[in-house]
């Protein structure tokens, strides 16, 4: 419904024989570049704001161009990508890159692969990621007690700078350990290339940042590698045959784009690396140590594509687990309730959930009752005419309810805001006039910012929040927030402080609430709330823990401090 924008997904291939023979066996030269664009494209849910590629031919000659980037903005940015790459991107190491911008700074400077260049092939440097950090700051002061003055003061940024410094110092290790052997000149790069160490430069260099991330990146050398973080975070997958080793944030991505099984494919354990030499020789390495595992569980509710084979089955579970909720909120009324969902996410959910009532033998009315435009654009930007358009998005099937006598249940997979229930679905569906709507989440409550790659920062903009913070203030209890702003203060680190907010009300107080404040004025039809809830996520996802957004655990340091800080960064705003 509420559109959330996850951070990025990445592609790196790695052709094990030379060019001639992708030309001999499939017609053409292009065989990794067109698996890139292919992979690219399957991954662009996940990053529509920029694309970007690098290359690097491990076959040109010096003086040369052996590492080539290109980069663009927008929805279309993967096509514009590859309609400007030609002949010199002829090379057996790719890099693909999908964005979402997450920290408010866009422009073609922010989009991946970032490029660190020097004339030491093994030097050369490109890097990209699905991450967000969440201790930048600290990272920027430590590089400026080193001694260094980083140009911009942004992950993405100080992850490159910092990873080109190790690198350097790397191969500055082997240029003196070549020396100490007698080699001269073109031997001492030859012996460099040979010999460097990727794990060492991750393990100074990623020992050092707090968040989720899949790090990513090619050398001018022909070092390529990609790192999971330690709590297992984010997501990344991969395959390697005689021909080819290939890595992605999703697996049916692979599965699809060179026909194999889920059973064929690996995924990368958390603080393990997928390291590929220059000679092709592939290898895992585990550069820091597994911590509490953590695996984002909105990339199975929402995030990752629904057509992986576990994720599908997990989404139906979700949508089935809500079955006892639903029929205590249609008293039991089956025979006069309809049953939909939000286009198009919750669709897979909306399946599990039918199928829950028809394994007890309720013979289920389902119907299309909302229906997404495309996305409208118009010059108007006053804030009034513009709200209308909004509301304008979805429309209904009008007659699929019978009016007065039906019961309207509507499932979603999350509820974040609440902007779109309250401007646009609410109103819509109450034109149909339904005896009740029933609105259901096939996730919890969301009640806290995440921090690790999903586009909510700010506590205010979510709706449990808010319903909490009326809950507080309609009671008397404002001393409650002036105590949690004071522990935010004092003590960022200790826990999460926030969680104190919500600690006196029950979940349905909170979804009554958040009712009333996302009611349209004039609306007429009864509204109830149906979350998920904590076990039954946890049932249907046991692989994916990471909750932290729903319960406020979150699973590193720079989480819990950051969602701190965003209290007092709310109270403080609505102090002025």
């Amino acid at each position: 419904m509420e559109q959330l924008k996850h951070e990025c997904g990445v592609v790196l291939i790695r052709l094990l024989k030379p060019l001639a023979y992708y030309q001999e066996k499939y017609g053409t030269w292009k065989y990794g570049l067109n698996k890139l664009y292919l992979m690219m494209e399957k991954q662009h849910n996940r990053g529509q704001e920029g694309a970007g590629m690098a290359c690097v031919n491990l076959d040109a000659p010096a003086g040369e161009e052996y590492m080539f980037r290109q980069r663009a903005e927008g929805k279309d940015a993967i096509a514009e990508v590859f309609r400007q790459i030609d002949d010199s991107f002829a090379g057996q190491l790719y890099l693909g890159h999908l964005r979402y911008s997450t920290t408010g700074k866009s422009g073609l400077t922010y989009v991946h692969p970032f490029l660190r260049r020097n004339n030491w092939r093994a030097k050369n440097l490109c890097l990209c990621g699905n991450f967000n950090m969440t201790n930048i700051e600290e990272v920027f002061q430590w590089l400026t007690s080193q001694g260094q003055s980083p140009r911009i003061n942004g992950d993405s940024f100080l992850t490159l700078e910092l990873m080109g410094h190790r690198l350097d110092r790397e191969v500055e290790r082997l240029f003196q350990e070549a020396k100490s052997k007698g080699m001269e000149g073109a031997a001492i790069t030859q012996y460099i290339e040979e010999h460097i160490q990727m794990a060492n430069v991750l393990r100074t260099t990623m020992t050092h940042f707090d968040g989720g991330y899949v790090m990513c990146g090619l050398t001018g050398s022909g070092e390529m590698f990609a790192m999971r973080d330690p709590w297992g975070i984010r997501p990344a997958f991969y395959y390697q045959d005689e021909e080819i080793i290939v890595l992605a944030s999703e697996r049916p991505v692979i599965q699809t784009t060179f026909d194999l099984s889920a059973e064929e494919i690996s995924e990368l354990q958390p603080g393990q690396a997928l390291i590929v030499h220059k000679d092709g020789h592939g290898l895992l390495e585990q550069i820091l140590p597994p911590q509490e595992f953590s695996a984002c569980s909105f990339e199975r509710i929402y995030f990752s594509r629904g057509s992986d084979r576990d994720i599908y089955q997990e989404r139906k579970r979700l949508g089935e687990q809500l079955m006892p909720a639903i029929m205590k909120a249609i008293d039991g009324d089956v025979a006069n309730t309809v049953f939909s969902y939000i286009p198009n996410t919750a669709e897979v959910a909306f399946y599990g959930m039918t199928d829950g009532f028809r394994k007890l033998n309720h013979d289920v009315r389902i119907e299309k009752v909302v229906w997404k435009d495309i996305k409208l654009r118009t010059f108007i930007t006053e804030g009034a005419a513009r709200n209308d358009l909004a509301a304008h998005v979805y429309d209904v099937s009008y007659g699929s309810v019978r009016e007065g006598l039906d019961n309207l249940v509507i499932i979603d997979d999350s509820i974040v805001r609440g902007t779109t229930l309250k401007e646009s679905i609410l109103k819509i569906l109450d034109r149909l006039h339904p005896k009740k709507i029933v609105v259901v989440s096939s996730s919890p409550q969301i009640r806290y910012p995440d921090y690790y790659g999903i586009d909510m920062s700010r506590l205010e903009e979510l709706c449990a929040f808010r319903a909490a913070i009326a809950l507080i203030r309609g009671r008397g209890m404002q001393s409650l927030i002036d105590d949690t702003y004071r522990l935010c203060q004092m003590r960022p680190t200790d826990e999460n402080h926030v969680r104190a907010i919500y600690a006196p009300f029950s979940v349905e107080e909170i979804n009554q609430k958040i009712v009333e404040m996302l009611r349209p004025q004039g609306m007429q039809t009864p509204v109830e709330l149906v979350f998920q809830s904590i076990e039954g996520l946890h049932e249907a996802c046991p692989n994916h823990p990471g909750d932290w957004y729903f319960t406020g655990k979150f699973p590193t340091p720079g989480g819990t401090r950051m969602v701190n800080r965003a209290f007092v960064n709310y109270v403080e705003t609505i102090k002025k």
